[in-house]
């Protein structure tokens, strides 16, 4: 979902920020609530194996606003006045709670707060707590903590802000969130099936739990002409000569299967992006059935990647804010639109081009990503 915002931008800016409404702006200081883990057993009020209905009366009648398959087995459903999602199992029983780093309620185990803090103090906090329990700690897909033993994976997401005129703003921290499941899923909670319904994260790199940023001086400098090219590498380019341009061949490939007869048809596997992690970037292709991929829209990893400048404003692997300050600035100087991209992502109005959050570990390094014109951007 874009959002193009022109002339008194900043009117309801917090509104539109992201696709779903969220909640967490209107909410004063000590008003979230605070929910104690009983592992592999409860939540708070949400115990595992709960159905959807008693789930929503344990959250005082709340409604799911977004879901998928909610009360018919397998499904999700997220909970926009608590800052929480829900994952049912085959039987439409409680399997999983995720919780919001924003929005959702302050969740403790034993004497350590899981929600809302810094990432890297959570993490010295459980490896702690496991040491004095005699319990083993592993590192989830996302470079996070996660204890079989209390049914826990800890996640981080990027802290948002209110301006002093009460529109939204990225910063450059993270803030820790969970997903928290039962005995069930608690040996692969991220890979388990009714977790990827929610969030498939099969396809995301896996991180090791260290986030180094490439100095500035070891960073390449590409140019990068709108709409057209970026670097050595132009919209319409085929994967052979992309990673020709690159001198690299793809660290990973992603792509899908076509959907099927009643719509594409069968066919060969079509190829949707291709990762360099040597460069620094990942190429997006447009493709489908019948229709061979051609690059669509290039990303330039913030913590590695090569530097892009627009107008003297450095995009690569700065603080988030100070980017986002810049191109409001130029901006409003010049009377253009601003476009929010999914995310809150920001860029200028008919350059299609976003500027996003990277993770640091415990903070946020912008990168871009640069599209042709004809590339509707998802995030």
């Amino acid at each position: 979902m874009i959002r193009k915002i022109t002339g008194g931008w900043r009117q309801g800016y917090s509104e539109r920020s992201w696709g779903i409404a969220v909640h967490w702006w209107h909410r004063k200081p000590g008003e979230r609530a605070e929910w104690l883990l009983e592992p592999l057993v409860k939540v708070g009020p949400l115990r595992f194996g709960m159905n959807s209905d008693e789930v929503a009366s344990a959250l005082d009648g709340a409604v799911a606003h977004v879901s998928q398959g909610l009360g018919s087995g397998i499904g999700w459903g997220y909970y926009t006045d608590w800052g929480v999602t829900a994952v049912y199992g085959e039987d439409n029983g409680l399997v999983a709670v995720a919780i919001d780093a924003m929005d959702g309620p302050l969740v403790r185990l034993r004497d350590i707060d899981l929600i809302a803090r810094v990432p890297s103090e959570v993490r010295a906090d459980i490896q702690d707590l496991a040491l004095r329990e005699g319990l083993s700690v592993r590192v989830n897909w996302s470079g996070d903590p996660e204890v079989e033993a209390w049914g826990v994976s800890m996640g981080a997401a990027q802290e948002q802000g209110l301006s002093p005129e009460g529109y939204t703003q990225r910063l450059d921290t993270m803030l820790t969130n969970a997903l928290l499941v039962g005995p069930e899923l608690a040996k692969n909670p991220f890979e388990s099936e009714p977790v990827i319904r929610w969030r498939d994260v099969r396809d995301e790199p896996p991180n090791v739990g260290t986030w180094p940023v490439r100095d500035e001086q070891q960073r390449q400098h590409w140019d990068w002409t709108p709409l057209e090219s970026v670097g050595p590498l132009r919209f319409g380019m085929k994967p052979q000569e992309v990673a020709a341009a690159l001198s690299e061949e793809p660290t990973t490939r992603h792509g899908r299967y076509p959907f099927g007869t009643s719509w594409e048809g069968l066919g060969q596997w079509i190829l949707g992006e291709d990762r360099f992690d040597r460069v620094g970037v990942t190429a997006h292709y447009s493709s489908g059935y019948n229709w061979p991929p051609t690059l669509g829209a290039v990303t330039i990893h913030g913590r590695t990647g090569p530097q892009v400048e627009f107008e003297g404003i450095r995009l690569i692997g700065m603080k988030v804010s100070a980017v986002d300050t810049a191109l409001i600035q130029h901006i409003e100087e010049r009377d253009l639109g601003l476009v929010v991209g999914c995310g809150g992502d920001l860029g200028v109005d008919g350059l299609n081009m976003y500027v996003r959050g990277s993770r640091a570990g415990d903070t946020v390094v912008s990168e871009a990503r640069f599209c042709q014109a004809q590339w509707e951007d998802h995030g």
